[in-house]
C-alpha cells in the first residue's frame, strides 16, 4: 500500500478505490476482525510485492525453516541434557569448569558473529563447507543428500551451539538448587543407589523450571531465525520476514507476527500441561 500512496500517477479517485477494495476505509477495530476472521479461515491474503496468496509464500519457506531451526535445537537438548547434570553433579571439577567456559563463550556470543567466524574459518579459509545455502538443491541420491549435510552443518551447529549454552547453564543451576534440599538427604540417608535418587526425584523436580525454559526458547529460535538466514542466505521464514520489511509488504509482515504470537502461546500452553506431569501437586481440575 505505500508504494500506492507514493506513487505520483495514481489520481485521488483510483487511490481511493484501492482504498475501499482494501478495507482501509473501515474503523480499524473492523479492519483486525476481518483479518482475524480470514486469517483464522486460512486467507492470510495476498503480498503486495509478488501478487502471491501469502499462505503459499510461508508454507514455501517453512520446511527450510523448520529444517535449519528444528535440528539444532534437537542437538542442543541432546548436549545439553547429559553435560549440565554431569556438570552440577561433579561441580568444581575440571568438567564443571570446562563445561562451564565453554557455556559462558557460547552464551555470550552472537549467532551473527559465530556464523561469519565459520564461514571465515570453514568456508574461506579451509574450503570445507559451502557458505551460501542452495535452497534449489532437492535430495534424490546419495550425492544431493551429503550436499544437503554439508550446507546445513555451519547453521545448524551455530544455533546449536548457543542454544546448548543455554540450556547447559540452566539445567546445571536447576540441578544444583535441587541437590541441597531435605528430600536428597533423607533419600540418600534411607540407602538409595544414586542413580536411582537422581532419576526419580532429583530429575524430575529439576524439570520443572527447565521445560519453561525449552517451551519459551522454541518460538524464540523461530525469531533468532532472522539474523542466521541472513548470515547464510537461507531462503527461510526469517529471511521473507526482513525481505518483506524492507519492501513494506504489510500482509506477508502481519501474518509472519501472527504465527510467532500463536507459537509462544501454543508452547506456554504446552508448558503447563507438563507441569501436571513433571509435579504432582499441580491438578488441572
Amino acid at each position: 500500500m505505500g508504494e500506492f500512496a507514493t506513487n505520483p500517477s495514481i489520481t485521488p479517485e483510483v487511490r481511493e478505490n484501492i482504498r475501499k477494495s482494501l478495507g482501509l476505509d473501515q474503523p480499524i477495530p473492523i479492519r483486525y476482525l476481518k483479518w482475524v476472521w480470514a486469517f483464522i479461515q486460512g486467507d492470510l491474503g495476498y503480498s503486495f510485492t509478488s501478487r502471491s496468496p501469502v499462505s503459499e509464500l510461508i508454507l514455501q519457506r517453512l520446511p527450510t525453516t523448520l529444517w535449519i531451526m528444528g535440528s539444532p535445537y534437537i542437538l542442543a537438548v541432546l548436549i545439553a541434557f547429559p553435560f549440565g547434570i554431569i556438570s552440577a553433579l561433579k561441580r568444581y571439577s575440571i568438567l564443571d569448569q570446562i563445561v562451564t567456559t565453554v557455556s559462558f563463550i557460547g552464551f555470550s556470543l552472537p549467532t551473527f558473529f559465530t556464523g561469519l567466524l565459520f564461514i571465515i574459518i570453514f568456508s574461506v579459509q579451509l574450503k570445507w563447507l559451502p557458505f551460501i545455502y542452495n535452497s534449489t538443491l532437492q535430495v534424490t541420491n546419495l550425492q544431493t543428500f551429503w550436499q544437503q549435510i554439508q550446507q546445513s552443518i555451519m547453521p545448524v551447529c551455530v544455533l546449536g551451539f548457543y542454544q546448548a549454552a543455554i540450556l547447559m547453564r540452566f539445567i546445571r543451576a536447576s540441578f544444583l538448587e535441587q541437590l541441597n534440599q531435605n528430600y536428597v538427604r533423607t533419600a540418600y540417608s534411607k540407602g538409595l543407589p544414586k542413580f536411582y535418587v537422581i532419576n526419580r526425584h532429583i530429575l524430575r523436580n529439576a524439570l520443572i523450571p527447565v521445560v519453561t525454559l525449552i517451551a519459551l526458547q522454541i518460538p524464540n529460535l523461530f525469531a533468532g531465525s532472522l539474523v542466521t538466514e541472513q548470515v547464510f542466505r537461507i531462503p527461510g521464514i526469517g529471511a521473507l520476514l526482513i525481505d518483506s520489511i524492507f519492501r513494506s509488504d504489510t500482509p506477508v509482515i502481519m501474518a509472519i507476527t501472527m504465527v510467532y504470537g500463536i507459537l509462544v502461546v501454543i508452547f506456554n500452553a504446552l508448558a503447563d500441561l507438563l507441569y501436571g506431569l513433571l509435579d504432582p501437586r499441580v491438578q488441572y481440575q
